[in-house]
């Protein structure tokens, strides 16, 4: 196994373990068992467990990005860019239900939380899009005039409950369903 599929392996691990177990209920030599490396070889390439799991975080995120982005035109109306990022999204999540149970503890744990705040407050990461998007519908005053905390809530807090009774089987998802939530969590705040 070479350097970087050992670092790989060690992701994958950890995004698994902690998707099923939690962040206390995978400790590092659990990640080490399941990546198939010694427990020391993990802090090779991540100093601690914080460390780990900031990287995986960053590492989902820079997945997501290009997904949501592929369609993406700012020439569109804006209904329609926000149907697109709000499908987009809602499709990544229910074809990579680790990658949401992961992220969903992330955003709710106090690692999560100050990024977030950071994030929604333009001070750190890449929130761009959205935050274009949702200033752009403010201005031509077809969007809610609400805080950005308020509106990401509104549009996408329905988006994640949808995804997670999809990964729970509690609803089946198919194209015409996620179209139509989609443009329900647009008429949540469109004005």
């Amino acid at each position: 196994m070479t350097r970087t599929d050992k670092r790989e392996e060690i992701l994958h691990a950890a995004l698994e373990l902690i998707a099923e177990n939690g962040f206390h209920g995978a400790p590092m030599a659990m990640i080490a068992e399941r990546a198939g490396v010694g427990a020391g070889t993990i802090y090779r390439y991540f100093e601690n467990k914080d460390v780990l799991i900031n990287v995986l975080y960053q590492e989902l995120e820079s997945r997501i990005r290009p997904v949501l982005m592929v369609g993406y035109a700012t020439d569109k109306p804006i209904r329609e860019r926000f149907i697109h990022l709000g499908s987009a999204w809602l499709k990544y999540f229910i074809d990579h239900p680790l990658d949401f149970r992961y992220l969903e503890q992330f955003h709710n744990s106090p690692y999560g939380v100050e990024f977030r705040r950071d994030k929604l407050l333009g001070k750190k990461g890449n929130c761009g899009v959205y935050q274009q998007l949702f200033a752009e519908a403010i201005a031509q005053q077809v969007m809610k005039d609400l805080p950005l905390a308020s509106l990401f809530a509104l549009a996408f807090g329905p988006l994640l409950a949808v995804a997670r009774d999809h990964i729970l089987g509690f609803i089946a998802l198919d194209e015409d369903l996620i179209a139509r939530i989609t443009a329900a969590c647009w008429d949540g705040v469109r004005r």
